[in-house]
């Protein structure tokens, strides 16, 4: 096997929005990304079979000799071994569907030659909320195939709770004046990343590169903060998938951000209810409010979304891709992609202006808004239609 494609299945829409712009593999769970786990674990690059509207903007690449991989799953030491065992057109099975298999073409996910029943117990990611649930033991499954011979726990200025060994602190990162707790987890702090003074962090906890928790920041275990983020202010069990901002005070708990998202000063989400029943969240498969058997779950963001200061979110809010959302009071539990108002009074963003705030702020971290993210945005645009209206 020589090349990986990540196929995506029924898990890119039950995990929408988040999927909406990217292929299932494209998540970050943990410090890597799906696909970056898979590539330390086989040592190959990769692409995807993704969906129609995304695939000028992540194209297919095949060899003569493919690895192709269900796009949420994610690697364990028995699955590693078995994929690495699958003969030339067979493909390794769990409860009648296809994990991986190989092959020339893409015919091996559809009519492989050979098919073996894997035994073990598999991590697929499904839902959204499955996120934030497995981030803290992602978070030490991927220390353990990272390299680390760049990082260090040595500190100066610094207070260390529990074991300074599973502290990793990149040699290129800021970190002063802080404190660091290690008891319930690993901290990963990686290259230029910054720590400011004053903050507090819990385990597990990762700070990914050319990201920065802001002064007095306080970090709650099983969180990661994706790479080019700016955070402050509370968040815990919540992961910030990359290019998003919440750098000021308010709380954020059991939550995943998308990218290129923006929450205002002082916005606040709750994760739990008041009477402390299960949380319902917004399903696109079946267009209802679904039980996520979760107490603790609170905001879903797709990417380029953002919230006024002093915004306040209901628990279990499921918000779309490109939406604004400000005003004083509650809004919905689901706020549909291109969506702008406050509480319940919203109108359609328009999108020629969503691309031009959109090619700003991608420009701040020196990137553009291609044509084949904006035609993939325009496709998310004219499906969510049904919603808005």
């Amino acid at each position: 096997m020589d090349n990986i494609v990540f196929f995506d299945s029924e898990e890119h829409r039950t995990l929408l929005p988040l999927t909406y712009t990217k292929p299932v593999a494209e998540l970050r769970v943990g410090i890597l990304k799906i696909k970056e786990k898979w590539e330390n674990a086989f040592h190959e690059k990769s692409s995807y079979y993704t969906q129609p509207h995304l695939a000028s903007l992540f194209p297919l690449s095949l060899t003569e000799n493919n690895l192709f991989l269900l796009g949420g799953l994610l690697p364990s030491e028995s699955l590693i071994k078995a994929i690495s065992e699958l003969k030339e057109d067979s493909a390794l099975i769990k409860d009648g569907r296809i994990l991986a298999a190989t092959g020339s073409t893409l015919n091996a996910i559809k009519h492989p030659k050979e098919e073996i029943n894997f035994k073990d117990d598999i991590q697929l990611i499904k839902r959204p909320w499955q996120i934030f649930e497995l981030n803290g033991a992602e978070i030490e499954n991927d220390l353990k195939s990272l390299d680390k011979t760049s990082f260090s726990s040595t500190l100066e200025h610094t207070q260390i709770i529990g074991d300074p060994s599973k502290i990793f602190i990149h040699e290129s990162a800021t970190v002063n004046a802080i404190s660091l707790n290690t008891t319930a987890g690993s901290i990963y702090i990686g290259p230029n990343a910054e720590v400011m003074e004053g903050s507090v962090i819990r385990g597990p906890f990762a700070l990914c590169n050319h990201s920065t928790v802001k002064m007095g920041a306080k970090m709650y275990g099983d969180s990661t903060v994706g790479p080019h983020c700016k955070v402050g202010g509370e968040i815990g069990n919540s992961v910030f998938q990359g290019f998003s901002n919440k750098g000021h005070d308010g709380y954020l708990g059991n939550s995943v951000i998308g990218e290129w998202c923006n929450l205002g000063a002082d916005t606040n989400g709750s994760n739990l209810k008041n009477n402390y029943s299960n949380v319902k969240l917004w399903d696109y498969v079946t267009e209802s409010a679904i039980d996520t058997e979760l107490t603790f779950c609170g905001l879903i963001m797709g990417d380029h979304s953002k919230t006024g200061i002093n915004t306040m979110l209901n628990t279990g809010t499921m918000v779309g891709v490109g939406s604004n959302i400000f005003g004083a009071h509650f809004p919905p539990k689901f706020i549909p992609s291109f969506s702008w108002g406050s509480g319940t009074d919203f109108m359609e963003h328009d999108f020629v202006k969503f691309c031009n705030t959109a090619e700003k702020v991608m420009a701040r971290r020196g990137l553009p808004l291609s044509k084949e993210n904006k035609s993939a945005l325009q496709w998310v645009f004219d499906s969510s239609n049904k919603y808005r209206s």
